[in-house]
């Protein structure tokens, strides 16, 4: 049976799963059966049963840095991020002088919300003649959650002068400024930005919600309505994102499969609205066939499904852009009575009242939308630094 094993594990195969189970029944306690069914379950994505071989592994692991990165992918997968650091803190012992496990660890340490080891893991990097921006970049954040908002602030600055065209490192900043009331120089650094990155949408929907704590509201709609118009995907559904991926950012085809689809479902509403969504972003003119065809998708969508917010948001555009604006205002308030979350509905309730001529209510409306930008960003950056965090953990 041991032969067996072994000729099963160095192929890489499952069937030395079974054996090795078989094996342990026999030896409970071989951490080497357990090392080796670890390491198998991991490659067959069974993160859960190949925890608990990777712990009853014991120190086998300790001299092998591609074995405890993946200990510590599977304790990510599972979200166990305290136990994930501690296994990084024992590849890190392996080669201390490696930057990228550092920027781990350091990454891991700030999303169990321990800054001060986060800054101890970095401290030997930072102790650089010339740190680089990325290590800047975590020491800064870590700064900043354990409360020292100058040092934090001067760390961002540095980076952004060694890396003037990161995009993140300005919505970083942007970010610490509202945290503390220091909008304007928060406008001045993210205009800076804008200078080096005239076409970062993220750069405009970060100083349009500080221009709306100034009360600058002209100057704030003019940045959203820029952002839109640099990124208009960004008002996709989740669907319509996923199924544009799918089709490499390619509108055309992806409407193609839409077209094929609905050629065998009429009626299907997610398909119909994805119809409409897509001929809106090719940038369907009022009054031509294509305009017409995803007007009429969009209220069959609405009709056959009320729910389905994306599509009467959708609905929604297509009436600012024919000129319709009580009807697209009408749209866009039954989507966020649904979901007020809506940053598209919003923006587009927004640009139907100022089109009408009814802008008592946009400043508020400006306001929330701010508010809802500065939570996505915040949200958005966690899952960034956790994609991060999942795919450097994973072994070379």
């Amino acid at each position: 049976m041991e032969g067996a094993i072994q000729i099963e594990y160095e192929a890489g195969s499952p069937a030395a799963i079974p054996l090795l189970q078989r094996a342990l029944r026999l030896r409970p306690s071989d951490q080497t059966s357990h090392g080796m069914l670890a390491v198998l379950e991991y490659q067959q994505g069974n993160c859960t049963a190949a925890v608990v071989h990777f712990e009853k592994g014991g120190t086998l692991f300790d001299s092998q840095p591609d074995g405890l990165r993946a200990y510590a992918a599977c304790l990510i997968k599972l979200k166990q991020f305290d136990k994930a650091a501690t296994v990084f803190r024992r590849t890190l012992a392996l080669s201390p002088g490696d930057r990228r496990q550092r920027h781990l660890l350091a990454a891991l340490q700030l999303m169990v919300h321990r800054p001060d080891d986060a800054l101890a893991t970095l401290q030997p990097l930072l102790q650089a003649s010339s740190p680089e921006p990325e290590t800047l970049e975590l020491a800064a954040t870590a700064y900043e959650d354990s409360k020292d908002t100058p040092q934090a602030v001067a760390t961002l600055r540095q980076a952004i002068l060694l890396d003037p065209r990161n995009v993140n490192f300005y919505v970083d900043f942007a970010n610490i400024s509202s945290a503390h009331d220091s909008f304007q120089v928060g406008i001045d650094v993210v205009s800076d930005g804008i200078g080096q990155l005239p076409k970062a949408a993220q750069l405009y929907l970060a100083r349009g919600a500080l221009y709306v704590q100034l009360a600058q509201y002209d100057k704030a709609e003019a940045d959203f309505e820029t952002a839109h118009e640099l990124d208009p995907h960004q008002s996709l559904s989740s669907a319509a994102q996923g199924m544009l991926a799918a089709q490499e950012n390619d509108l055309d085809r992806a409407l193609a499969t839409v077209q094929a689809k609905l050629a065998q479902r009429p009626k299907d509403a997610l398909l119909l609205y994805l119809q409409a969504d897509f001929l809106s972003q090719k940038g369907a003119e009022p009054g031509t066939p294509e305009f017409q065809l995803a007007m009429r998708s969009a209220k069959q969508a609405v009709a056959l499904q009320p729910s389905l917010s994306g599509a009467r948001t959708v609905l929604a555009k297509l009436y600012l852009d024919a000129g319709n604006y009580s009807e697209a205002i009408e749209q866009c308030r039954k989507t966020l009575d649904r979901d007020p979350k809506d940053q598209t509905a919003l923006y587009h309730l927004i640009q139907g009242l100022r089109k009408s001529g009814d802008t008592r209510d946009i400043p508020d409306l400006l306001k929330r939308l701010a508010q809802l930008r500065k939570q996505a960003a915040r949200e958005q950056s966690e899952r960034y630094q956790y994609r991060l965090v999942e795919e450097d953990a994973q072994p070379k």
